[in-house]
């Protein structure tokens, strides 16, 4: 069932704050990963998952009462929730990691934060059941901006060569974005329940570890503390910060913070000296932010109706 609901100044004030939080530690996860040094993706992903457990167990202890309501909704949800929410959220670590692994870091990195756009084409399909002229041209702007990052080596190389990071981020991008939609129409917050979502992702993720036969052993050190970070950060608070945004304010306003996602991800990059001052950068990330903006267009014109 659709309705029209007219957030207040409050929550819209709650909105934005949270979605700034989680952008901030979003565009910091590149540098994290890196600091991670060669620890496996896979287990790289089960040591986040299982930090963002313990970042997100506070909030929901505080949120508790609301994890009642899970109690009132179908079978259909429950299965939603526990199923494919915790699937989305180790394929979009998992891919996420894998494809760093895979391809450079900004570029990467960048192709991933491609899934506002993403986002907004599954929200405005889901409502609507059409896709606009805005929301098309607004699509391919932003992937034009990830097109911009593909050498010609890698596209020769094809799947062998940095072709298959680039298909990994954009699978991240894609889980995000389906992971987004899910908070934002879901019966029941998310939140509270984020520390037992956090737990059975992480279990998948532990469990592709293991089959995956890889003996090295568990880091320790500078890899160890940034693949903590990494959970605590933007694969913990960041996530439960965003479902809040996402239940708190309009969707376009909310959606339209993460634009400047691949803007600060490139820029904190540059300035670590992870990746070059190449002129493809921020030339991407511009790109992907306008056309974000240009997929939203049309969607803020039309107000803010939530699915509820």
């Amino acid at each position: 069932m659709s309705s029209l609901t007219i957030p207040s100044q409050h929550s819209i004030f709650i909105s934005v704050f949270s979605a700034l939080v989680a952008v901030i530690l979003w565009a910091i996860a590149p540098l994290l990963v890196d600091a991670a040094g060669v620890v496996p993706p896979l287990r790289l992903a089960t040591i986040a998952l299982f930090s963002g457990a313990m970042a997100a167990l506070p909030v929901a202890l505080r949120r508790r009462r609301e994890h009642k309501e899970l109690a009132g909704i179908s079978a259909k949800w429950k299965l939603v929730i526990y199923g494919l929410v915790p699937a989305l959220m180790f394929g979009a670590v998992g891919s996420y990691l894998a494809g760093i692994g895979k391809a450079p870091t900004a570029e990467a990195a960048l192709i991933s934060y491609t899934w506002p756009v993403i986002f907004i084409v599954i929200s405005h399909w889901m409502l609507y059941r059409r896709i606009s002229l805005p929301v098309v041209l607004g699509a391919l702007t932003a992937f034009s901006g990830a097109a911009v990052l593909l050498s010609p080596e890698s596209l020769s190389s094809g799947l062998s060569g940095h072709g298959a990071g680039y298909a990994l981020a954009l699978l991240a991008a894609c889980c995000w974005a389906l992971y987004s939609w899910v908070c934002q129409v879901a019966p029941v917050p998310i939140a509270p329940m984020m520390p037992t979502l956090f737990l059975i992702a992480t279990g998948g993720a532990a469990l592709a570890d293991t089959l995956s036969g890889n003996a090295s052993g568990m880091p320790s050190g500078t890899a160890l503390a940034a693949g903590v970070a990494l959970g605590l950060g933007p694969y913990g608070l960041a996530m439960v910060a965003w479902d809040l945004a996402l239940r708190s304010g309009p969707a376009a306003l909310v959606g339209s913070l993460a634009y400047a996602v691949p803007v600060l991800a490139a820029a904190f990059l540059v300035v670590a000296g992870i990746a070059a001052p190449d002129w493809r950068l921020p030339v991407a990330a511009l790109l992907v932010v306008v056309g974000a903006v240009i997929a939203s267009m049309k969607w803020s014109n039309k107000g803010t109706p939530v699915i509820v």
